[in-house]
């Protein structure tokens, strides 16, 4: 696993991926099945891996976070950057931070506290964990008024965020004055986008963001690769029909039950049996799950038609469009 210090250099060096969790039947950790996850998307050329939401970190309770850490950095590969979360509420942050303090991971992703929060509140919060757990942030910032963008740059400014990822969904991704205004504020090359294809190659053209998070990148890696690649060498054409076949995925994510789907579509795709997710979580439908089965071939053949990216290092991040 990847320990050195985070750089904007590893922030677009790879799409990032956000794997579910693989578990057996009674709700124990899989490591064999979390392993193969991995390894498929490695040899795909990603190199950056976030558990959180995918993955149910919000459900993680203290009694396997150890484990469950520990199972993850083992995994992966030697040059393999994997981003563990923490949180929501405080309480959890805390008990957490002694956690990866012990331990060699070179960023955490703070969970957005939804509920029960203030813009001031979670500033402070953020702060004291970032300090208790000497990790440095990746701040996901998934609505308005959970953080303010004084605060935000304030955490940049101070050396305890090293990235961003932005994840408020927009009916147009680039009418968007909150995120205008927070690549005004901080360093854009530190700002990720976070909610997969749908709005990713606008932000990465018009934006100049320097890469994106995917759940369909776990089953088609090289082809996820091939979009980032092509985006940031300004083939915006290539990077489009490489999104094309992402977008049935993603629209029968916003249809039905996100998480499910990601899940589901894991082992239905045969590169490793996940398991049930843990309670609270919903299930797929019949209809839903029958209407998975055609779109995870559809992906899987698009990505066994995708050639092996021919080199790691990752071109610059486009320019933003004037």
């Amino acid at each position: 696993m990847k320990t050195s210090r985070v750089t904007k250099a590893d922030l677009a060096a790879s799409v990032f991926a956000v794997p579910p969790l693989a578990r057996h039947g009674e709700l124990g950790l899989n490591p064999e099945a979390n392993a193969a996850v991995i390894r498929h998307i490695e040899a795909g050329g990603v190199t950056s891996l976030v558990y959180g939401g995918n993955a149910n970190f919000y459900g993680i309770g203290m009694y396997e976070y150890p484990a469950l850490l520990d199972m993850l950095e083992q995994a992966a590969g030697p040059q393999t950057w994997v981003l563990p979360s923490a949180g929501p509420d405080f309480g959890k942050l805390m008990d957490q931070a002694a956690v990866l303090r012990a331990r060699r991971f070179p960023a955490v992703m703070v969970l957005p506290m939804m509920f029960p929060s203030a813009p001031d509140g979670v500033a402070k919060g953020l702060r004291l964990f970032a300090q208790a757990s000497a990790t440095p942030l990746i701040l996901y910032v998934k609505a308005e008024h959970l953080i303010s963008l004084e605060d935000i740059g304030r955490l940049v400014d101070d050396g305890l965020v090293c990235g961003i990822k932005y994840a408020i969904t927009r009916d147009a991704p680039l009418d968007d004055e909150f995120l205008t205004r927070l690549l005004d504020r901080v360093d854009r090359s530190l700002v990720v986008s976070g909610m997969a294809e749908i709005p990713a190659v606008d932000h990465l053209r018009a934006l100049g963001m320097p890469a994106y998070t995917s759940g369909g990148v776990c089953i088609a890696p090289r082809l996820a690769t091939r979009l980032l690649r092509s985006a940031q060498a300004g083939d915006f054409a290539e990077a489009e029909r490489c999104r094309e076949h992402f977008l049935p995925l993603e629209r029968l994510r916003q249809r039905a039950d996100a998480f499910a789907v990601l899940h589901e579509a894991l082992t239905l795709s045969g590169i490793a049996e996940m398991g049930p997710q843990l309670p609270m979580l919903g299930e797929l439908a019949l209809a839903e799950r029958q209407a998975l089965i055609p779109i995870v071939a559809a992906l899987m053949a698009a990505e066994a038609a995708t050639p092996a990216a021919t080199s790691a290092t990752a071109p610059a991040a486009v320019s933003a469009a004037a």
